[in-house]
């Protein structure tokens, strides 16, 4: 460690699908968040920790901010919200291939109420021409003072480096928080759950909406090395409940396959994988079901 060491905490916001997730897990060269083409997947604010000899920042990834329209929109919208007053950096990404609209006003009205820095964050670089380019930082430039502009393309990498360059010179002296080989604050078995939850989402698509859920009923180490996974997923219709198993299982053994293969990717170990799909009606509109699968209020 180097003798003056820097440190802080960096939150990405935005609008759902600008690609915070991807960013967040490009910085850090492995998935700890869940990536969908669907709006509002990540629910719960996820840390990730990028650490160099020189300095350690600490990604807190939000959920997207959006406009509820039942109890878990509104856990996740506060959630995001809470963020600004907690952190040295706010890094607001968004979408150039996406229009201005009320949803990033909306955004930009929150921001004008802190002190924090923020950076703009122009995503997906490499769906515009440079002049459109140009155009989208304008309108921004215009409608807010931002510390620093950076385009980049979280899925390819391009200017992240630049990026955490410019993160880190923001960055006040401070200690290590993490050790340098921890790459998350969230325990393994929230990762595992998410990771189940993400091939649901993606192997679904538009069958089965954000009224999805896994929770871990048990993780265990077995005596040959091997990690056994037990998972439920829970749905709100009878009908995405079939969908979720599939003709004879093969659905549900699909996301067991494909969540196995990335929770070995992590653990580094053989993963056996099995998962029970069950209905709760509505679940989302409740404060207890939130709770008991794993969306606790209290923490904001």
């Amino acid at each position: 460690m180097s003798e003056e060491y820097h440190s802080g905490f960096a939150a990405l916001i935005g609008r759902p699908n600008a690609g915070k997730s991807t960013l967040m897990n490009q910085v850090l060269g492995q998935k700890i968040a869940i990536m969908s083409d669907k709006a509002q997947t990540t629910r719960n604010k996820i840390q990730g920790v990028y650490t160099t000899e020189e300095s350690q920042i600490v990604f807190i990834d939000t959920p997207g901010i959006h406009k509820p329209k039942h109890k878990l929109g509104d856990f996740m919208v506060r959630a995001a919200l809470q963020t600004l007053n907690d952190v040295d950096i706010i890094l607001y990404l968004i979408d150039a291939s996406e229009s201005y609209g009320p949803g990033e006003e909306y955004i930009i009205e929150k921001l004008k109420r802190t002190d924090t820095p923020v950076f703009l964050i122009v995503n997906k670089i490499d769906k515009v021409h440079p002049d459109e380019l140009l155009k989208v930082i304008a309108s921004y430039s215009e409608r807010y003072d931002f510390a620093e502009v950076v385009p980049v393309s979280a899925l390819n990498g391009n200017n992240v480096t630049t990026l955490l360059e410019e993160l880190t010179k923001y960055l006040e002296e401070g200690p290590q928080f993490y050790p340098e080989d921890q790459v998350t604050d969230h325990p393994e078995r929230f990762i595992v759950s998410e990771l189940i939850r993400e091939k649901a989402l993606q192997l679904t698509r538009e069958e089965v909406p954000h009224s999805l859920a896994v929770v871990i009923d048990e993780m265990k180490e077995r005596e040959n090395g091997a990690v056994y996974v037990a998972a439920t997923i829970v749905v709100e219709r009878p009908t995405q409940k079939g969908i979720i198993i599939g003709k004879q299982g093969s659905m549900l053994k699909e996301i067991g396959q494909r969540a196995r293969a990335d929770i070995e990717s992590m653990l580094g170990s053989k993963v056996f994988v099995e998962l029970w799909v069950k209905v709760e009606k509505d679940w989302r509109n409740s404060a207890y079901l939130l709770r008991e699968n794993g969306y606790r209020e209290d923490e904001y």
